[in-house]
């Protein structure tokens, strides 16, 4: 199993210890890119998929792990798109 099926079935579990890095890595895996609007861009991130699809997130701090609802939407993004 790949490093991106392993993400994708511990993101299917909800887990609350899904950190920041895994989910923009599995976005990444997926064929996402992470861009930065504004100068510094600030909290939020945004992914965008080769498709057009786009998910924006508020990357988590001070701690590092998304809360439950965002990795909710994210699973419903991935849904949608045909992705998972």
């Amino acid at each position: 199993m790949s490093r991106r099926d392993e993400l994708i079935e511990k993101l299917k579990r909800r887990p609350r210890d899904f950190s920041w890095h895994e989910l923009a890595t599995l976005l990444q895996g997926l064929g996402y890119s992470e861009t930065r609007r504004g100068r510094t861009g600030g909290s939020r991130r945004r992914f965008v998929h080769e498709t057009g699809a786009m998910i924006s997130r508020h990357q988590p701090h001070p701690g590092n792990e998304p809360k439950a609802y965002q990795v909710e939407l994210v699973l419903e993004a991935l849904s949608r798109e045909g992705l998972i």
